[in-house]
């Protein structure tokens, strides 16, 4: 397999590239070190690889700038320096990350995870968990949900919701109480305000909270189905997106 490591510090490069020659999880044939994002856009346009590790921040700009230039189409385990929140989200958008500096161990382990689940790389949820990094004052966690009830406002703790439903174009807050709120936003854009180790958005119409999941049951590779611990809406089976179950997967195991 041809890797490519998008790293701008020669120890580290270097570092890498030693541990991934002597390892034996994967074979490996080819090993390109990228230097910066005016050469990795050049690269990623030119060339295909089955797996790239990069750094955050390079010399000449972020990471983000290649994937808003080019197409990344190989899984990516990224190298960072960021604090624990953004090492969340990077968990639940990546095949992993490498916090420096790393251990031989685990990066061993980052392996092993991409052996595993390298076909469930998505490259346009990693450009979305770049930019909600890059974007800090844009990914404040909401921890309280304002919501209006007949001549009354409610605000509503997030410990108290159970899932946020989309019903055509509105948006509803599901809460343990078996009530429901009409709830001023979107799924897309609400998932980048809620905490990613307790939300998940399973698909088009449903996020759930990790409370409330009672059973995953699998019938077939590609058809996932979750039960919950309260009645969905319409009483509706509810199943997890095909592009979705892996990433759901590996959020259930944090």
């Amino acid at each position: 397999m041809r890797i490519a490591i998008v790293e701008d510090e020669y120890l580290a490069s270097s570092y890498l590239k030693s541990i991934l020659e002597q390892q034996d999880i994967l074979p490996v044939a080819e090993i390109n070190v990228i230097k910066s994002v005016k050469e990795a856009v050049i690269f990623f346009s030119e060339n295909r690889v089955d797996l790239a590790f990069m750094d955050i921040h390079l010399g000449d700009g972020k990471s983000l700038e290649i994937f808003e230039k080019t197409i990344i189409s190989c899984p990516v385990i990224f190298i960072t320096a960021y604090d624990s929140y953004a090492i969340s989200v990077f968990k639940h958008f990546t095949i992993d990350y490498l916090l420096k500096p790393f251990e031989e161990s685990e990066l061993l382990e980052a392996l092993f995870k991409f052996k595993k689940i390298k076909d469930s790389f998505n490259s346009n949820s990693t450009l979305q968990s770049l930019v909600a990094i890059e974007n800090p004052e844009n990914n404040k966690i909401q921890h309280h949900f304002l919501v209006n009830h007949g001549y009354k406002l409610i605000s509503i703790n997030e410990s108290e919701i159970t899932y946020f439903a989309a019903t055509g174009k509105h948006l509803f807050i599901h809460v343990k109480s078996g009530t429901s709120y009409l709830y001023n936003n979107t799924l897309t854009e609400i998932i980048n305000s809620l905490d990613p180790f307790h939300f998940f958005k399973i698909n088009r119409k449903y996020i759930v909270s990790r409370d409330i999941i009672k059973e995953v049951i699998r019938h077939s590779h590609q058809k996932v189905e979750l039960i919950l611990t309260v009645p969905s809406v319409e009483n509706d089976a509810i199943f997890i997106s095909k592009k979705e179950i892996n990433n759901f997967k590996n959020w259930l195991d944090q």
